[in-house]
C-alpha cells in the first residue's frame, strides 16, 4: 500500500472509531488537568521503529515544549537557528549536549508554531516570527522554544523565551501578538526563561518569574490586552509553569517559585498561601489530588513535600503534612495516580513514594537522564529519558516494568496522549505512536 493510501485508510480507521475509547484532548502542558494522568484507553504498550509508529513527520527546528492536541489538531514550536548559550551550563548538563538548531542564518532566530493533523501527519499550516531585540543565553539543552502552546478550540497561544507572544487561530492566521520582554522587562532569567502559559476562564496567565523583577501577567484572552499585573518582588525565580485547582475557597494557582510554594488567586494575583524554604532553582511543576498538593522543588538534590490547601499566609507550620529534603528531580515533575506518587531523576532514578507519608516504596537506576515529565494512562506510567527510552510501569506498589521502548533520537519534551495516541517530539521529529490494526 503506498504512502498516501495508507494514511487516508488510518485517517478513515481512526475517525470510525468509538468516541468512547478515544475522546480526550490534550490542550496543554501535562494535560486536560495539567497532571500528566490521561483517561484515555486502548494505548500501545511497546513501539520501536518498525512498531506502532503511526506516522512521523521531520521538525524545522529544535524544541523542549511538550505537543498539545486539540480535536485533529496537533500543535508544536520550534526555534530556528542558534541563539547565545551560558558557558556554565555544561556543567550541570547530564548526559546531553547542544545539538544544532535548523538551518538559519548564523546569528538570526525564528520561531515557529505548526499545526499537524492528528491522523496522518500532515502539515496543516505553519505560523513564524522572527525574534526580536537581544536573545538571553540559554542553557544547552534548552532553548527559547521551550514553553508549550495551550489552547481553548478557538486559538492557540504560543509563548517564547524572548517575551514574544502571538494567539493564532485554529486555521493558523494571527488573531494578536504581544512582545512582554519588551512593553514591561527584558526575560533575563539564567539559562532562559521556561514557564508556559495557563488558560484561566477569559484570561491567559503568564508567570514572569525573572530576578530583575518577577511578576504574574493576566491578559484578555480574545484581545490580548492587560486585566491585571501582580509584582512580585526581585531576586525570584521559576522556570515552573503555575497550574489551577478548586481550592477549599475557590480557585488557587499553584505556583513553584524561589521563596515558597505558593498559591494565589488566579483572578488577581494575589498570594493566598504559601510553604517551604527557599529554593535556587524551581522547575518542576507540582500536582494535587483531593487537598494535598505533591511538589518537588527543583535543584540538585531536590527536597519534595506534601501540603494541605485551604490555609492562608505562611502554612509551612500547620498544613506542610510531611517533607523529604532530598531525592526529587531537579526538572521532572512527579506525576500521582491511583493512589502513588512516582519520580524519576536526572540521575536516572525511578522511584515510587507513599503519599500518605513521604517514605519509599521502592527505588530503582532505570539509567540515562530524566528531563521530561512522566505521564500516565489505563493503569500505566510513562518514562522517557533523553536517551529516547520509554519506559510503561504497570502503577502499583510493586516494580514492574511492562516495557522498554527505544526511539533513538534525543527527546527532552514530555510525552502527550490523545485520542488513542501517544505523541512524542525528539530533537528532529514529530511522532505518533498508536496500535497497528490489520490492514
Amino acid at each position: 500500500m503506498c504512502g498516501r493510501m495508507r494514511d487516508l485508510f488510518l485517517a478513515v480507521l481512526l475517525f470510525a472509531l468509538p468516541c468512547g475509547l478515544f475522546c480526550a484532548d490534550w490542550p496543554q502542558w501535562r494535560g486536560p488537568s495539567a497532571d500528566g494522568v490521561s483517561e484515555e484507553k486502548g494505548l500501545p504498550l511497546e513501539w520501536g521503529p518498525e512498531l506502532n509508529i503511526l506516522w512521523k513527520r521531520p521538525l524545522p527546528g529544535l524544541g523542549t515544549s511538550t505537543p498539545i492536541v486539540w480535536k485533529d489538531h496537533v500543535f508544536v514550536t520550534s526555534q530556528i537557528g542558534e541563539g547565545p548559550r551560558d558557558a556554565k551550563s555544561q556543567d550541570f548538563a547530564g548526559a546531553s549536549t547542544a545539538r544544532e538548531n535548523g538551518t538559519a542564518e548564523t546569528g538570526k532566530v525564528q520561531f515557529v508554531v505548526q499545526a499537524f493533523a492528528r491522523t496522518n501527519g500532515r502539515l496543516l499550516w505553519s505560523y513564524s516570527l522572527d525574534s526580536e531585540g537581544d536573545l538571553p543565553p540559554t542553557h544547552i539543552k534548552h532553548n527559547l522554544a521551550s514553553p508549550s502552546c495551550v489552547t481553548d478550540g478557538k486559538r492557540v497561544y504560543a509563548w517564547f523565551g524572548t517575551g514574544q507572544l502571538v494567539a493564532l487561530t485554529m486555521e493558523g492566521k494571527l488573531a494578536w501578538r504581544r512582545h512582554i520582554g519588551k512593553e514591561y522587562a527584558p526575560f533575563q532569567i539564567l539559562w532562559g526563561h521556561g514557564s508556559s502559559p495557563v488558560l484561566y476562564k477569559d484570561t491567559l496567565l503568564l508567570l514572569c518569574e525573572h530576578p530583575a523583577g518577577a511578576y504574574l501577567l493576566a491578559l484578555d484572552k480574545t484581545t490580548g490586552k492587560e486585566r491585571w499585573k501582580a509584582d512580585r518582588g526581585k531576586d525570584s525565580r521559576s522556570y515552573t509553569t503555575p497550574f489551577l485547582i478548586s481550592g477549599a475557597n475557590g480557585d488557587e494557582l499553584i505556583i513553584n517559585t524561589t521563596p515558597h510554594l505558593e498559591a494565589v488567586d488566579p483572578a488577581s494575583g494575589k498570594v493566598i498561601w504559601y510553604a517551604g524554604e527557599p529554593n535556587r532553582v524551581p522547575v518542576p511543576s507540582p500536582v494535587y489530588h483531593e487537598g494535598v498538593v505533591y511538589a518537588s522543588r527543583g535543584n540538585f538534590g531536590s527536597p519534595y513535600m506534601a501540603v494541605k490547601t485551604g490555609g492562608t499566609g505562611d502554612v509551612s507550620a500547620t498544613h506542610v503534612k510531611w517533607e523529604v529534603k532530598t531525592g526529587a528531580p531537579y526538572v521532572s515533575s512527579l506525576i500521582y495516580y491511583r493512589g502513588l506518587l512516582y519520580m524519576a531523576t536526572e540521575n536516572g532514578i525511578v522511584s515510587c513514594i507513599d503519599p500518605e507519608n513521604g517514605e519509599t516504596i521502592w527505588k530503582d537506576r532505570f539509567g540515562g537522564v530524566f528531563t521530561a515529565s512522566p505521564v500516565a494512562a489505563e493503569g500505566h506510567i510513562y518514562m522517557v529519558n533523553e536517551a529516547g527510552e520509554t519506559f510503561v510501569l504497570e502503577a502499583g506498589k510493586e516494580k514492574k516494568v511492562l516495557a522498554h521502548n527505544t526511539i533513538p533520537e534525543r527527546m527532552l519534551a514530555s510525552l502527550a496522549i490523545s485520542q488513542g495516541q501517544i505523541f512524542l517530539r525528539t530533537d528532529e521529529h514529530l511522532i505518533a505512536i498508536g496500535l497497528r490494526r490489520a490492514q
